[in-house]
């Protein structure tokens, strides 16, 4: 995966537009139960994000901390991105390990009410993998040795290791270890509504506690540290949802005027006959406590089927993926690591703001589709 920032010329590209807002519940129901959900590739699609922030009651110098799309791949197109604010200092800046993108903004003690705002376009397009299609795939070695390693909440050694071993048992490839982690993930874990944001992603603790009720930061750091305690490398993609789901799944999509909790993240597996593959056990788990209103634990109930037979080795392109950074040490900052960037951050002489904390911490994401004229 390479990352930059290049302020080229967007493609023109032809999409449909998605009426789904004015979709009620029980038709977003209806339309789960009823239609194949099967992300098509081919078709790119532009979007224009962009991110507002306020901070209150700032004591001292403050600094604001915004992801920015550095994803190119054969499924995401990371354009260009502006800014404008009552900043000192405004700049384009990177962590060091991952080359995740942020843009920093730094404010002067005296500057009474910071604000800073961000606008970035993307082209993005539905994955999906065909399965009868087998070659050996090609990447870095060391690119691949680095999705293997742990970091500090996702270990692959102890309980992790222990546990990868046992859901893969009697599993000959990668894509059968891939295939079973999902599997026990699907059935194992499930959506918390309670847990605030993403979740932390601190899988040892799930494990050992036996607690596996979260959100995708938990439930798909989970799914891609027991691939890499497996030997199949891994990697969580950090992004966000931006509209409406096309197939009327209410649960799988953003609202383009207010995406503040639509953050999501995805993962990746690298398997040697079909390269780097999309997967997302989380959103299982999301349509089946979420999506009807009444919690669906049966894998194969008709909602939940087209959605767990897809997202192994699909996505829709409604999101965009900011990084795949971990362990994230914010450039300037004083504070401690982050375990994965996709909020906006932000600190002052008081210390780091809480992004989930909107009394303090003011900020507003919003998306557009651009369409071909």
């Amino acid at each position: 995966m390479t990352y930059h920032m290049s302020r080229r010329a967007l493609l023109k590209t032809t999409t449909k537009a998605i009426a789904l807002s004015g979709m009620s519940f029980a038709g977003h129901a209806q339309a789960a139960a009823t239609r194949r959900f099967e992300p098509q590739p081919g078709v790119w699609r532009t979007f224009e994000i962009t991110t507002s922030v306020e901070l209150r009651q700032a004591m001292g110098a403050s600094r604001v901390w915004l992801p920015v799309p550095a994803v190119d791949t054969a499924w995401q197109r990371s354009l260009e991105s502006s800014w404008s604010g009552n900043a000192r200092s405004m700049k384009l800046v990177s962590d060091q390990k991952y080359g995740a993108r942020m843009l920093l903004a730094e404010f002067d003690a005296d500057q009474p009410d910071p604000v800073v705002q961000l606008t970035s376009r993307v082209q993005t397009m539905s994955r999906s993998v065909d399965w009868s299609a087998r070659a050996a795939a090609k990447e870095d070695p060391a690119a691949l040795k680095a999705w293997l390693a742990p970091t500090e909440l996702m270990p692959t050694d102890g309980i992790v290791r222990d546990t990868a071993l046992q859901v893969t048992k009697g599993a000959r490839t990668d894509l059968d270890k891939a295939r079973s982690i999902y599997d026990w993930i699907v059935a194992n874990t499930y959506r918390e509504p309670k847990v605030r944001g993403c979740g932390i992603g601190d899988i040892k603790s799930m494990l050992e506690t036996q607690n596996f009720g979260g959100k995708c930061g938990d439930i798909n750091g989970l799914f891609v540290g027991l691939c890499r305690a497996a030997g199949v490398p891994a990697r969580d993609v950090y992004g966000i949802r931006l509209v409406p789901s096309a197939f009327g799944y209410r649960e799988l999509g953003g609202n383009p005027a207010n995406l503040k909790s639509a953050q999501h993240c995805r993962a990746e597996v690298f398997l040697r006959e079909y390269g780097w593959v999309a997967m997302d056990p989380a959103d299982v788990g999301k349509v089946m406590r979420l999506e009807t209103g009444d919690w669906i634990k049966d894998a194969d109930h008709p909602v939940v089927a087209p959605v767990r037979k897809a997202l192994f080795g699909g996505w829709e392109g409604n999101w965009l993926g900011y990084n795949t950074a971990h362990d994230v040490m914010l450039p300037g900052s004083s504070g401690g690591r982050l375990g994965f960037l996709m909020y906006p951050q932000a600190e002052s002489a008081q210390g780091r703001y809480d992004p989930l904390d909107p009394d303090n911490f003011k900020y507003t994401i919003t998306a557009r589709e651009i369409t071909a004229a």
